[in-house]
Formats: C-alpha cells, sequence, structure tokens
C-alpha cells in the first residue's frame, strides 16, 4: 500500500466537501488521516516520500495517507494556506486537523500518528 495521490474531486469525497461546508470542518473519511502536500521539484518531499509509503503499509486499516501536489491542486493548497513544502496536515476523526511543516523524521511522524490521529 502507497500514499493515494488525492485530486480536488478526491478531496471532495474523500476528507472534506469545503465546497458545500464552507464554514464548517466536516470529515467525510473512514479513517483518520495524514495528508503531505508536496510539489515534484521540492527535495525535502522527495525524501518524505517513502517514509510516507512504508507507514502507509505500516498503518494499512488504521489510517490514510493522502498526497496532493501543491502545483497541480492550487485550490487545495489556498484553502489550507501552504506557503512552503513539505507540509502535512494531521485529520483525526473527531476535532480539527493540525498542520506541521517541513520534512519530519519517521519516529516523529510516528509519534504524531499515535497521539493526534490514534489517540494512543
Amino acid at each position: 500500500m502507497k500514499a493515494i495521490h488525492l485530486t480536488k474531486a478526491d478531496f471532495l469525497t474523500k476528507v472534506a466537501n469545503y465546497e458545500t461546508n464552507p464554514n464548517e470542518w466536516k470529515f467525510l473519511g473512514e479513517r483518520p488521516a495524514l495528508i503531505d502536500f508536496y510539489a515534484t521539484w521540492c527535495g525535502p518531499c522527495k525524501m518524505l516520500a517513502p517514509v510516507l509509503d512504508e507507514l502507509a503499509e505500516e498503518y494499512e486499516g488504521k489510517i490514510d495517507i493522502y498526497k496532493i501536489d501543491v502545483d497541480a491542486e492550487e485550490e487545495l493548497a489556498a484553502l489550507f494556506g501552504i506557503r512552503s513544502v513539505p507540509s502535512l496536515l494531521f485529520v483525526p476523526m473527531a476535532g480539527a486537523p493540525q498542520m506541521a511543516q517541513g520534512a519530519m523524521p519517521k519516529y516523529a511522524l510516528k509519534d504524531a500518528i499515535q497521539k493526534v490521529l490514534l489517540n494512543a
């Protein structure tokens, strides 16, 4: 299992439909999610990609890991105020999403997944 690339259309059905609910965060996913906002030209993003794929495998069935190309999906990047990449959005089942900026080492990502997404 690898991180799944999302388009705006995918985001609206799998994460949140901000067009229907512009003033309210309403998560549509079946599992908590980690969303990587990246760019193809970004060095740290390229280093983070295989780590996210490993985590997608390790946490398969527990969380979903998505990737959004900020150059291809400018509207989504603007919606979340993405100014630097990589930016990671941790989306728990309940409550507000949390944003982290920069490439994080795998142990830090796992720690954040446990605390923010799995409430462990």
